[in-house]
């Protein structure tokens, strides 16, 4: 999820501009390996080879109480374990931008094979093959490369930048034991504290809504903060960035120190200001003929979305959807 923007956009930013063997090296090693990313190609969309878009799929998931589940899920297998955050990030064709479009969890969507169900089930159902299988199906548009996350490295990330600072608009308090307390206003968020903001969603009235909202939020933060001159100037920083992070970043096996440094060079020029970040359309709440609550599908935006992918012009799409985030 966001980790995964930050490692496959800012992380391949720094490691472009300092790109320097140990670097590579830390990264290369300490990373995970995706043993079975896609589906099979016979039931995946058609990219067309002059297209040089580039469509990511992020993940985030927890490691458990062991790495078995995890293990499992880097060998293709279902698990008990669902994405507990899935984002699609697309960077066109040009490299003037980052688009980064949240997917709500509870959305209720097909899941080849297994029917009408929460997308988040996907991971469980069939491992991150599944996960790709059912968003290139809802979108009709392929997915380049995969990044699965461990919500700990948000810690270790914050840590490493020695904090970042969100403005939050919704006063509230977290539900686990520690209790933090986040009000309304500039607040400073590193370690367990900048975890519990990114994933709470019981104090608030509209739930998950409000949880992806305070998530790009965090993300914002951070690429204001990555891309600041006193990190990207700062060799100490950077190596502790990579250090940190990679352990809990599992990618495809296409996606190595090399690839991402040469995404990186194409987005030497990226701001903040560049990277644009939205929350997939819905139709509101509902509820499964199990009894599940669930989120419905806005239909038109998801064929206009996919059209935009398609075409490489997502910022036509957000322009004119004009969407409140």
């Amino acid at each position: 999820m966001l980790l995964g923007t930050i490692a496959l956009v800012l992380v391949a930013a720094i490691v472009a501009s300092t790109y320097v063997a140990n670097l590579a090296q830390t990264f290369n090693t300490k990373t995970r390996e995706i043993g079975q990313a896609f589906p099979e190609e016979q039931v995946r969309p058609v990219k067309n080879p002059d297209d040089g878009s580039l469509n990511f799929l992020l993940l985030g998931v927890d490691h458990g109480a062991d790495d078995t589940e995890t293990t499992n899920l880097l060998q293709a297998g279902g698990t008990d374990q669902r994405s507990d955050s899935i984002m699609m990030m697309h960077i066109p064709e040009d490299r003037k931008g980052v688009y980064v479009m949240s997917i709500m969890r509870d959305l209720y969507t097909d899941i080849p094979g297994h029917g009408t169900q929460k997308v988040n089930a996907a991971m469980s159902l069939g491992g991150v093959p599944l996960v790709v299988q059912t968003v290139e199906g809802m979108f009709d548009t392929k997915i380049d490369h995969v990044a699965m996350v461990d919500f700990d490295g948000f810690k270790e990330l914050t840590t490493a930048l020695g904090g970042v600072t969100v403005k939050n608009d919704i006063e509230f308090t977290s539900t686990d034991s520690k209790k933090y307390e986040f009000p309304v206003g500039n607040i400073e968020l590193e370690g367990d504290r900048a975890l519990r903001f990114v994933r709470e969603r019981k104090p608030f009235v509209d739930g998950d809504y409000q949880r992806v909202r305070n998530q790009q939020k965090f993300i914002k933060a951070v690429m204001n903060e990555m891309l600041s001159k006193d990190t990207l100037t700062n060799p100490a920083t950077i190596f502790e960035v990579i250090d940190k992070v990679s352990p809990y970043l599992a990618l495809d096996d296409g996606l190595d120190a090399a690839t991402a440094a040469g995404i990186g060079l194409q987005l030497k020029d990226l701001r903040p200001s560049n990277i644009e970040m939205f929350t997939l359309p819905t139709a509101g709440l509902g509820t499964s003929p199990d009894g599940q609550s669930i989120v419905l599908r806005d239909e038109q935006a998801i064929l206009d979305i996919g059209q935009s992918l398609r075409t490489d012009d997502l910022k036509t799409y957000l322009d004119s959807a004009n969407l409140d985030q």
